[in-house]
């Protein structure tokens, strides 16, 4: 970052001494203020709930423009990746911030593919869990657990140590969240495939059993490729906010994930695409797209209670640039399994064509998101409702480990501790 010419003054109007605070201007977006010694001087903390305004670091990885609905991975936009080139290549460009040529390339898959095994006692560990758990209770369990078997790559003050452990992630990922799948069916788990891609490998692991082997798709595994990509990192948001607040104590970087999988599960960050499906079906079951108009309406009514998932979001304010793509993915999709004429596909575009030219909806930039297609994508495939989340994880992981490595080799960084504004009883005695 660098410091501006520009400078902020904070003045009170109780006549105490006014501040002047340094401001500081990024590669792109909004220029900050420094505040860090607001406190020092002033015996003050600012007050920002959800951190509508406030940077809480410097980051080279990710930058959204949410007014023009742009998505930049370490600069390149979104959509020239996601046509251009495959999940891989993009975890290699999120942890090292350039494009891998041809050699490192094949070194970098080489590198994934000696780590997609999980060790064996994993499997006992795994046993532990009901049969009806859900996969993301699993995935947790499973993610915070690696830390016990692989234990010789959790130094975090050791670069090799953190590259190991990255590599480890990613490679691992698509492996536990098949296993949670194949547990929760009752199926023997399928061992990885190194001849096969990263989508198809995880395809495979998924829906392969010993009884008969599983023939990748080439429509299917470019479209898991492309989720993979589309979810891969996505700035400060509250899951990665959360592995870099894990993080930040020093722990080990399986444990920093794990929270951030944990925190990926709830509904208002990565279950939304889950919610998204369940939404429609529920529409479908109650009338389907002759009954979109009066759902909506109903969506506009504050006391209905309905609300209209996979639409808007916290930082864009135009239309999603992940959920274009996805659009396209989705009529690939469904074009190669024969369901152009799916239900639940008529009835989303029923949906976002009236979102699209309601003035409600168009006034509050309501538009679809990347949840919006990537449940009905992910449903074509054979994916189940309860998955979705365990793939945005994985998908999200190198987005997570890049962002902690980062923070870990940044020199300013510290544990992080929030403030408050306490609100509470004032000192009093017991009597």
């Amino acid at each position: 970052m660098k410091l501006s010419d520009n400078k902020a003054t904070l003045s009170f109007s109780n006549g105490a001494p006014s501040m002047e605070l340094p401001v500081y201007s990024g590669t792109l977006g909004p220029d900050v203020i420094d505040i860090r010694k607001l406190y020092g001087q002033t015996d003050m903390f600012t007050y920002d709930p959800g951190f509508l305004s406030t940077a809480s670091c410097q980051s080279s990885i990710t930058y959204i423009d949410g007014d023009k609905g742009e998505l930049l991975y370490r600069g390149y936009p979104i959509e020239e990746l996601a046509q251009k080139k495959d999940y891989l290549d993009v975890c290699y460009l999120i942890l090292n911030g350039e494009l891998p040529d041809a050699a490192q390339k094949a070194d970098f898959d080489l590198q994934v593919n000696r780590h997609n095994m999980v060790h064996e006692q994993m499997h006992f560990f795994l046993r532990g869990f009901r049969r009806d758990a859900h996969p993301m209770a699993i995935l947790t369990g499973l993610v915070g657990a690696m830390s016990a078997f692989y234990h010789d790559s959790t130094d975090i003050t050791d670069p090799t140590h953190r590259h190991i452990s990255a590599i480890r992630l990613i490679a691992k990922m698509p492996t536990m969240v098949a296993m949670a799948y194949k547990y929760t069916k009752g199926q023997p788990f399928i061992y990885p495939r190194n001849d096969l891609s990263y989508a198809g490998n995880f395809l495979r692991m998924m829906f392969a059993t010993p009884c008969e082997d599983y023939e990748v798709n080439p429509v299917l595994e470019r479209a898991m490729d492309r989720i993979f990509t589309l979810h891969a990192d996505h700035e400060q948001n509250a899951s990665t906010s959360t592995v870099r607040l894990c993080g930040s104590s020093g722990t080990n970087p399986f444990a920093a994930i794990a929270a951030g999988v944990a925190c990926l599960w709830g509904p208002a960050h990565g279950g939304a695409n889950e919610a998204c499906l369940h939404m429609l079906e529920d529409l479908q079951a109650n009338g389907g797209v002759a009954k979109v108009g009066e759902f909506m309406e109903k969506v506009k009514d504050r006391n209905s209670g309905v609300r209209l998932m996979g639409f808007g979001h916290r930082v864009y304010k135009n239309y999603d640039p992940r959920a274009k793509l996805m659009q396209e993915t989705t009529k690939e999709v469904l074009a190669a399994l024969g369901l152009e004429n799916d239900p639940l596909f008529k009835l989303a575009m029923e949906l976002e064509r009236i979102a699209l030219e309601d003035q409600y909806f168009v006034d509050r930039k309501l538009y679809p998101n990347v949840d919006f297609y990537s449940g009905i994508v992910q449903r074509a495939i054979g994916v189940p409702n309860e998955l979705f989340t365990a793939i945005f994880a994985l998908a999200r992981t190198v987005g997570w480990i890049a962002q902690w490595n980062e923070m870990i080799s940044d020199p300013e960084y510290k544990i992080g501790r929030p403030r408050q504004l306490y609100v509470g009883e004032g000192v009093r005695h017991i009597k």
